[in-house]
């Protein structure tokens, strides 16, 4: 189990309360798991959070009218936007299918209306658990579910982008004030790739694994063509999220989720990790990642750190900040230890990335 912070001889970096209020963020994908703690953490922050997804209180009206939410869960973007309120910011849902191009737009088309600028963008929309086969080979596997998981999953974000960073890009030349409800003049803006896992292994299955390596893929490519912009982009993962679903699955609440270490370890061979309680134990909540997001978007140095990828538990030690129970979990140092030893995305991983021989061919492309 992860133990309470330890006093360390090299103080970590401090992230300061309501360090970003004024800024405006969305995140697509908000209404559950990783993408609805995110949104909480911005609230934290003291941000405006637009909350979209497909899952609503209110019945879907035209083009979104067939395109049903996740079948089975009752969490809601209303719930989150109300849980962002509540945590100290701004919350606004707002129903959006963001693989539907003309949904997307209209969205941001509202945001440049309200706000004439957008700070930080988090491409969280997933929905892939039900489609996923871990365990089961390309020339076997469900061809449909696969390709649906990637439009998903990669075109979503690919889309969202698409018509979300020129409206960070045109916050650059607007100047105006913070406190007014605005995005506060210049400043820098930052699109967060939510993934799965901070190295180039294989995933365990065909589709699972283009997407999650396709988003990490994303954060580099869009951050070479933003290189001189004031736009960051970095992808950045959980460790064993702590959902509802998972919460579901092993008959507990975020209140007492501890008490899945009476369950007895079966140590079931599976590609599936909700099934071993003790990987459970070292589990995060979804507000620990969203703690990651906002350490990013508060650090004045986050130019450094664009187009790689990162983790929360490796993100805490480096900025101090908790999971909600006060503890820092750290899946990587649990996951070698358990498993063995596997390579991150490091700095030599990295070296072999740029320059690339186009780059060099054509230095001002971009």
């Amino acid at each position: 189990m992860p133990k309470k912070v330890p006093k360390s001889k090299k103080a970590p970096k401090r992230v300061p309360k309501k360090v970003l209020k004024g800024k405006i963020a969305l995140v697509a994908g908000a209404t559950r798991g990783a993408g609805r703690g995110i949104a909480i953490a911005l609230g934290e922050a003291g941000a405006t959070v637009y909350c979209t997804g497909r899952s609503s209180r209110k019945r879907s009206r035209g083009r979104t009218r067939q395109r049903p939410s996740t079948p089975g869960r009752p969490e809601t973007i209303e719930e989150t936007a109300e849980l962002v309120t509540a945590a100290g910011g701004r919350g606004i849902p707002v129903r959006v299918d963001h693989t539907e191009p003309a949904d997307v737009k209209k969205l941001v088309a509202g945001i440049k209306r309200r706000h004439q600028g957008l700070d930080i963008l988090v491409n969280d929309v997933w929905g892939g658990d039900a489609l996923t086969e871990f365990g089961k080979t390309f020339w076997t596997c469900n061809l449909d579910n696969g390709l649906r998981m990637m439009k998903q999953a990669i075109h979503s974000h690919i889309i969202t982008s698409h018509y979300a960073v020129p409206l960070m890009l045109a916050r650059e030349k607007r100047g105006s004030a913070r406190g007014s409800g605005r995005s506060g003049g210049k400043g820098r803006g930052i699109i967060f790739e939510i993934t799965d896992g901070d190295a180039f292994y294989y995933r365990g299955n065909i589709f699972y694994d283009l997407v999650k390596i396709s988003v990490i893929r994303l954060a580099f490519a869009m951050a070479r063509e933003l290189r001189k912009r004031d736009v960051v982009s970095v992808a950045l993962t959980p460790g064993f999220l702590r959902s509802e679903a998972v919460l579901e699955h092993f008959g507990v609440t975020e209140a007492n989720w501890k008490e899945a270490a009476k369950k007895k370890d079966a140590n079931v061979n599976s590609q599936d990790q909700n099934d071993s309680p003790a990987d459970f134990l070292v589990s995060e909540s979804p507000r620990y990642i969203g703690r990651a997001v906002v350490a990013l978007a508060a650090d004045p140095k986050l130019k450094k750190k664009s187009g790689r990828v990162f983790s929360s538990w490796a993100l805490a030690r480096e900025y101090g900040f908790t999971d909600l129970d006060g503890t820092q979990p750290h899946w990587g140092n649990h996951a070698r230890k358990k498993y063995g030893k596997y390579k991150i995305c490091d700095e030599r991983f990295y070296s072999y990335w740029v320059p690339g021989l186009v780059e060099l061919i054509f230095p001002d492309w971009f």
